[in-house]
């Protein structure tokens, strides 16, 4: 299977919104998101436009979307600068559709978190994953991600959390 690995743009909002929507109807979304269809279906079109206008070019995260060659947008993820660990890029939102899956298309939106991290003078990527999530956690594995050894509480269980070291790009 033929794809592009790219970053949304602003004006893409519906796509978005519609690529989450798709995820979270997932059979596992209750284990890897903390948002339901339901809260984020309800969201108004505002929430949405200003989600991909933070997630493009010159917004403060990197939302990266897997095209088909037919423009089915069928995965994404998302990487924002770590709050609590300056050298930290965190990598939230992860989904491929079922049906894609094992094309290579997870490791390809993690090259350009990575990217997009290292351009950003972030020395890791990390993530955290259900402890649970069986699937994820192995694709996760295969991208270079190896568990911390910590594990944080939330609302939908423990989580484990990952790091891909990255290596700086010279300047």
């Amino acid at each position: 299977m033929t794809f592009t690995v790219r970053r949304v743009q602003a004006g893409e909002w519906g796509r978005v919104r519609d690529l989450r929507l798709r995820s979270l109807r997932d059979p596992v979304a209750a284990l890897a998101f903390l948002d339901t269809f339901e809260s984020a279906s309800a969201q108004p079109d505002a929430f949405w436009r200003h989600r991909a206008a933070q997630a493009a070019q010159g917004g403060p995260n990197g939302q990266f979307v897997a095209v088909a060659e037919d423009g089915e947008w069928f995965g994404s993820a998302t990487v924002i600068g770590d709050r609590d660990a300056a050298a930290s890029a965190l990598v939230v939102g992860v989904y491929v559709a079922e049906g894609h899956r094992g094309a290579g298309a997870v490791e390809a939106l993690f090259d350009e978190c990575a990217a997009w991290a290292t351009e950003g003078g972030f020395t890791e990527l990390i993530l955290e994953v259900h402890v649970d999530n069986h699937r994820a956690q192995a694709a996760y594995e295969r991208c270079g991600f190896t568990r911390t050894g910590e594990i944080t509480e939330l609302e939908n269980g423990q989580e484990y959390v990952m790091m891909r070291p990255l290596v700086p790009v010279a300047r």
